[in-house]
Formats: C-alpha cells, sequence, structure tokens
C-alpha cells in the first residue's frame, strides 16, 4: 500500500482511543484497522486564523513538503491531538469524505498527525478513501480526554458540562476544542445563543454563572418547596405546595403596595396561575424521572440552576475555541461552573436531575421526545460507563481560589 511507519514512542500516551488505535493499528501495519478508525472520526485542518475569518465556511488547505517522502502533504489532526487554542493557528473540522471529495491535487501525501507519535503518511487515494469512509468504526459517544483534567476542582468543573458535551459527542474534558472546529464553534454560537463577539460572550457567561438565564418562575416554585421541606421535614403534597406558593406570591404584592403605595406593576393572577402550571409540570416531570430512574423513588428536584451552571461550564469551553476567551478566563468560568454546582446540590445524581429538568421545561413542553429522551440516555452512560467522570470525579472538592488572574 505504500504507507510510511508510524513513529514508534514507548513513552508516548495517546490522548484519547481513537489514537491509541490509530498507534496500535501503525505499528501492526493494519491498514483495514487504521482506515476503520480514521473512516469514523473527525479530522482538524490547520490554518490561519485570519483566513477562517476573511472566508468562513470553506476548507483550507496547508500542504507542506515533509522529510520522508516526495511531494506535498496534507496535514490532519484527530481530535485528542489539537492543542488549546493559541496564537493565530485555528482548526476546521473535516473527514475523509470531505477529503476524498475536495482533495487538492497537488498534495501526494496525507499526513495524519504529523509531528507526533501517531504520525502516519497515506498516499493520496481520494477514489479509495470514498469507498473506505463508509465503512468507519463508530466512536464511543463519553470521549475522555486522557491526558487532560481527570481530578480535582477543574475535572469538576468540566464534569458539569457532561450532560450536553457527551449528548454532542465531544470530548467531556478538553478545555478549548469540542465537537467542531474555528469557524463551527462560531456558528454554533451566533445561531444558537446570538453571541458574535467577544462582549457577548461575555455577558452570556456572566447571566450563565448568575443563574440568570433560567425562568425565575421555575426556581421560584422549586424554592418554595424546598423550603417546606427544610421546615416540615416532608414534601408536600401539590395541594399544600400550590397555596404555599400563593401565599407567597401574595405577600410579595403586599410588600409592594405597603413600600410604594401603588399596585405593581406585574400581574398577580397570572403569576398565580404560572406557578400554579409550573407545579404540575414539575410533578409530571419527576413522575416520569422515576420511572426511567432519574430520581429515586421518594426523590424530588430542589433547583435547575444546574442547567444554568451546567451550560456555563461548556460556554466557557465555546468562547476560547471561538476566540472569544482567553484560557485563564476560561479556566476561572469552568471553575466557578463547579462551585456554583456544588453550592446548591450534594451529588451527580441531584445535579442531573436539576439539568434535565431546567432542559425540558425550556424547549420539550411535557412531549417526553429527543429533548428529554437523549438525557436519559446520556445520564446512563454517565451513570454507568466506566470513564464517566460522574464516577470518578467526587463531588465535593477542596476549595478553591476563584480570584481573577
Amino acid at each position: 500500500m505504500g504507507i510510511e511507519g508510524t513513529t514508534e514512542d514507548i513513552a508516548w500516551q495517546p490522548p484519547t482511543t481513537v489514537e491509541e488505535r490509530l498507534y496500535q493499528a501503525g505499528l501492526q501495519a493494519d491498514w483495514p484497522a487504521y482506515f476503520e478508525v480514521v473512516a469514523g472520526t473527525d479530522l482538524f485542518l490547520p490554518t490561519s486564523r485570519e483566513l477562517a475569518d476573511a472566508v468562513p465556511g470553506r476548507l483550507r488547505f496547508s500542504p507542506f513538503h515533509h522529510p520522508e517522502v516526495k511531494g506535498l502533504c496534507l496535514p490532519v489532526f484527530t481530535r485528542g491531538m489539537l492543542p488549546t487554542p493559541a496564537d493565530d493557528g485555528v482548526f476546521e473540522r473535516s473527514s475523509l469524505a470531505d477529503l476524498a471529495k475536495y482533495w487538492p491535487r497537488p498534495a501526494r501525501w496525507l499526513a495524519v498527525n504529523p509531528g507526533t507519535p501517531v504520525e502516519t503518511l497515506l498516499p493520496a487515494e481520494p477514489r479509495k478513501w470514498k469507498r473506505q469512509a463508509k465503512h468507519g468504526a463508530e466512536e464511543r459517544q463519553l470521549k475522555t480526554l486522557w491526558t487532560g483534567h481527570r481530578g480535582g476542582p477543574m475535572a469538576h468543573g468540566l464534569a458539569c458540562g457532561a450532560l450536553l458535551m457527551v449528548n454532542n459527542a465531544a470530548i467531556w474534558n478538553h478545555m478549548g476544542w469540542q465537537g467542531g472546529g474555528y469557524t463551527e464553534e462560531k456558528e454554533l454560537l451566533r445561531s444558537w445563543w446570538g453571541v458574535g463577539s467577544r462582549a457577548q460572550w461575555q455577558g452570556i457567561l456572566r447571566r450563565l454563572l448568575g443563574g440568570q438565564v433560567i425562568s425565575p418562575a421555575w426556581e421560584f416554585v422549586l424554592r418554595v418547596r424546598q423550603a417546606m421541606v427544610q421546615e416540615y421535614g416532608t414534601t408536600p403534597n401539590p395541594v399544600a405546595w400550590r397555596e404555599a406558593a400563593e401565599r407567597v406570591l401574595l405577600s410579595r404584592t403586599a410588600e409592594v403596595v405597603d413600600r410604594t403605595g401603588r399596585p405593581p406593576e406585574f400581574d398577580l393572577d397570572a403569576d398565580i396561575a404560572l406557578a400554579h402550571e409550573l407545579i404540575g409540570q414539575v410533578l409530571r416531570y419527576e413522575s416520569r424521572f422515576r420511572a426511567d430512574g432519574l430520581l429515586t423513588d421518594d426523590g424530588c428536584v430542589r433547583s435547575v440552576l444546574a442547567w444554568d451552571m451546567g451550560r456555563a461550564s461548556c460556554m466557557a469551553r465555546w468562547g476560547l475555541g471561538a476566540r472569544f476567551a482567553e484560557l485563564n478566563e476560561t479556566e476561572q468560568a469552568v471553575l466557578r461552573a463547579g462551585e456554583g454546582a456544588r453550592q446548591v446540590y450534594d451529588s451527580w445524581g441531584e445535579f442531573a436531575a436539576g439539568y434535565v429538568l431546567g432542559r425540558c421545561l425550556h424547549f420539550d413542553s411535557e412531549e417526553f421526545g429527543d429533548w428529554y429522551t437523549e438525557m436519559v440516555d446520556v445520564f446512563r452512560i454517565l451513570t454507568t460507563d466506566p470513564e464517566s467522570p460522574w464516577l470518578s470525579v467526587p463531588w465535593e472538592q477542596p476549595a478553591v481560589d476563584l480570584t481573577e488572574r
């Protein structure tokens, strides 16, 4: 086949299972196995940030001369080999199928992870690649960067975003690059969050870390119930819960009138009706959660702040990947997300139930469709997979210095 050998380095630790499998296949010259892995994983093309910003959405090729072969080589990297974003270099996501379709004719070799112990040079054979791309090995959904944070407060903060990262088949503990490359990270932030600048990224991250993106009405009804649990030592029945929520809203109205001498600007009747409706929704979701194992038989959701804390953990990294953030900002935000979650919850299970409830109240409308079933599947992965951070990273963590550096 004319494939150049893989560099051997006994002390080298593969960053993910993809690089491990590529390394072993290369050592054994098992090229069918090698292509099965390459065809089933994302490949990232290095380019300059200036070029990516000038003409977004295009594959850019940066061929180079390799001392071991004649002709130009096209470099690509697997996800685990991507460095933390820095300087002007960025990476765009591609695949073996894309490379087969758009291969630049001057290049004679595909250099997979050049300059690393798992470097392999493949002769340019786009026609064969088209066939091989149809038989790629499926990657596991939970992806771990073995050389990344796997213990301590930073790992805990990263693991707070695991429900979303694993659902997106992204590496749960990679600091700077997730499922896509530079342009894709920017586009996802723009389309999902309306974030197109550093200032906008800072603003949404600040709100997430402050628990200000979730609906205050959701948190209000849950806090009323939690206060009743703390006062009476037992979970209130639905009628008592609704009555307590109504009393609190009436009391707030009276306080506004006493303070201002005028009726409040909010619609009290509408707020009471909303609280009653939300309590019914929460109870129905919790019943389904218990049936699907997200809650114990007597368990309840104490807060939905997990949905903001989990997304804050991810937003910190998305901002770094899109180059709206510096590494130290991302690290501080990840630590704050973890600390914020620990102030509210006592376990990964409690955190997960709060996250899933917040997601469902926003997206699912009690349809129990993909917005819910996806989370059930990921919850089961995170509570059973031997590599799950929820099984290896303790919920309780030592105090960390969150002073801005």
